[in-house]
């Protein structure tokens, strides 16, 4: 992935946040010189630096787990916030008509090792842990001994386990980060006008980051 130095993220806490917010991921696989792309939510298993890795499952139809080889490399993309910037919501716009629109997106790339999991214990730690996460938005979250046993165990049959060990990451942030601050802010609230809340929030947040670091 091309990324200018100004769009560069690399502070590991607010890429977990990211995938944290936004879990489905793009899994592209080359196999047999054939692309393929399955789209999974995961879970981030371990932050350490030197042992990143993911996890989430699949239905055991996919031929992600079934074809996978030893030590296979896959590419994991996430996706943040992103929309249309018009050139109408630069300030800077009044002084000089010779502006361009663009998209502004985050974005997080991940290559690694992909492994199968074929184990019940691991599936059932992974949708146990999937499920909390997201029904904690719930008034009433749902909990998988609200169904009976044996239908969990059924499903649970269906699907197999994934872990993808992290070997690069790269993640672009492209938030405004390369515009004059009235421009910069300008395009931020006009996002938000648009109604784009996330992608203003984003820039206005990499916005914020970048003034905190000014010396």
């Amino acid at each position: 992935m091309y990324v200018p130095s100004s769009f560069q993220e690399s502070d590991l806490q607010e890429i977990f946040a990211l995938i944290e917010e936004n879990p489905l991921g793009t899994v592209v696989t080359c196999r047999k010189n054939r692309l393929d792309a399955n789209h999974i939510p995961f879970l981030i298993e371990s932050t350490a630096a030197e042992s990143i890795s993911l996890i989430a499952h699949v239905a055991r139809n996919n031929a992600l787990w079934s074809e996978a080889s030893s030590g296979e490399v896959v590419l994991v993309v996430f996706r943040g916030a992103d929309g249309y910037i018009s050139p109408n919501w630069y300030p800077g716009k009044r002084k000089n008509e010779n502006q361009v629109p663009t998209w502004n997106f985050q974005a997080v790339n991940i290559e690694g090792i992909l492994e199968v999991l074929d184990s019940e214990k691991f599936v059932r730690g992974v949708v146990a842990r999937l499920t909390t996460r997201q029904e904690a938005r719930q008034p009433r979250p749902w909990k998988m001994t609200d169904s009976e046993p044996g239908y969990i165990n059924a499903n649970l049959q269906q699907i197999c386990g994934v872990r993808v060990k992290v070997t690069q990451m790269s993640a672009k942030y492209k938030l405004g980060q390369n515009r004059t601050e009235e421009d910069w802010l300008g395009a931020a609230e006009g996002a938000g006008k648009s109604g784009n809340k996330a992608l203003e929030a984003a820039m206005l947040k990499a916005h914020e980051k970048k003034r905190r670091a000014a010396p």
